[in-house]
């Protein structure tokens, strides 16, 4: 029986993403009846449903305050280990199942420590590859290629393969040793989620083996219940936060060398770049679910030029299942499926001139388009689970590792092993 599931999160808005994930699954579980504690490592965002205990550490992310102090801080997070290790003492139970989905902005690998003491009732979302590798995306940014180095090999720490520099990288390097010497993912009995089929073999490379690995989609909801008409419009419709990694800044360019009009919906550390460099694109901000849906309708094509290996893809999804065509990145996992549907075409998120060519043919073939549109919105609902679907395999593995736990002890040194860390950085802040 499930007496609780702690949800623990680097915090708890929603803005999409893993927290959005995080949340929706806190939002199910709670309507089901089951009693759920969030422990969410940023400011209490103020939510507040009926059988949910919330508490919030109140941490600073990784780009707030000093460097120095940053730096230190998500290597080795004294208290949010503290704060995790806390609750545990005072309220866990043989009942009590853990759902890790994001940590490394906040929690830092800290919360491994707190956590390997429940390691046979841990479960812990892939959202990226944080878990194995050390810059999160399994992709070489400084040749914008996929990596095929196995993480941590000499050949993976000597590569400068970081966004900013390798200083940096090493600093993820070792913040990803920290995390191995935390909780052993290799043997231990925590279970991994992985959000597609296609993350098994890196994150295999990475040391997780596949008896520690369970694939479940993300829950997908269309924007709309009725077809996008794409093939009578004009737009492209952009959706995601505004960095150099989603690809936003070569949706900008193809767009105006195209000679297409842009709504970029998001926000981030290139708007005032976007702004001033392409001011024929209509910058909208984050908008709801509800105004994006009002915006897809207007739209001919979605563009997702991500340049990293996208785990998911959950507005691509969304946008397809609500027939509105999808130019999607050919790194992205799912990218290969929405091409074999029929609903989207792979693009090169480092060859604008490529795109822009693509955004024009489409752009003038109204037929292609209605045929695009149609392949979505009746055939690509089974690429993820709906909603309830989705709550109802959650539940089942909850109650898997519940009989497993019961029948199985942790493996000798893992309690031993995290306490024995926790002890070496007390140092840390």
């Amino acid at each position: 029986m499930i007496e609780r599931v702690v949800v623990i999160s680097d915090d708890a808005v929603e803005s999409g993403g893993a927290a959005g994930v995080a949340l929706r699954s806190v939002r199910m579980l709670c309507a089901r009846g089951v009693p759920v504690t969030l422990l969410n490592g940023s400011i209490d965002s103020g939510l507040d449903l009926p059988g949910l205990e919330m508490r919030s550490l109140g941490g600073r992310a990784l780009l707030e305050g000093g460097r120095g102090a940053a730096a230190l801080r998500g290597l080795y997070s004294r208290s949010a280990r503290r704060f995790v290790e806390e609750w545990i003492a005072r309220n866990d139970t043989p009942g009590t199942v853990y759902h890790l989905h994001n940590w490394h902005k906040v929690l830092s690998p800290a919360v491994f420590t707190a956590l390997g003491r429940v390691a046979d009732r841990l479960v812990m979302t892939a959202h990226d590859y944080f878990l194995v590798c050390p810059n999160g995306g399994q992709f070489d940014f400084r040749n914008g290629g996929v990596c095929e180095r196995v993480p941590l090999s000499m050949g993976c720490v000597a590569t400068n393969c970081d966004r900013r520099h390798y200083a940096h990288k090493l600093w993820r390097v070792g913040r990803q040793a920290i995390r191995s010497a935390a909780i052993d993912l290799a043997r231990g009995p925590a279970t991994v989620v992985a959000v597609h089929e296609g993350m098994r073999p890196y994150l295999a490379r990475g040391g997780i083996g596949a008896d520690g690995v369970a694939v479940l989609r993300n829950p997908v909801l269309p924007w709309r219940s009725e077809r996008v008409r794409a093939e009578g419009n004009r737009e492209i419709l952009f959706v995601g936060r505004l960095e150099r990694d989603k690809g936003v800044d070569v949706v900008a360019a193809a767009a105006r060398e195209a000679g297409l009009p842009l709504r970029i919906v998001g926000d981030g550390p290139l708007r005032a770049e976007l702004a001033r460099d392409y001011p024929e694109a209509s910058l909208m901000g984050w908008r709801s679910p509800a105004e994006i849906a009002g915006l897809a309708e207007e739209a001919r094509l979605l563009v997702v030029p991500t340049r990293w290996r996208e785990t998911f893809g959950l507005v691509t999804l969304e946008a397809v299942m609500s027939g509105l065509p999808v130019l999607v990145s050919r790194h992205a996992l799912i990218a290969q499926e929405v091409v074999d549907l029929g609903c989207g075409e792979a693009c090169d998120p480092d060859d604008r001139a490529s795109l822009a060519a693509q955004m024009r043919r489409l752009a003038g073939d109204d037929l292609q388009v209605r045929w695009m549109s149609e392949s979505g919105f009746y055939r690509a609902r089974d690429l993820a689970p709906q909603p309830e679907a989705w709550c109802d395999s959650l539940l089942a593995l909850y109650r898997a590792k519940l009989a497993a736990a019961r029948t199985a002890r942790p493996p000798a040194g893992q309690s031993a092993a995290s306490e024995a860390l926790a002890a070496a950085m007390s140092g840390k802040s």
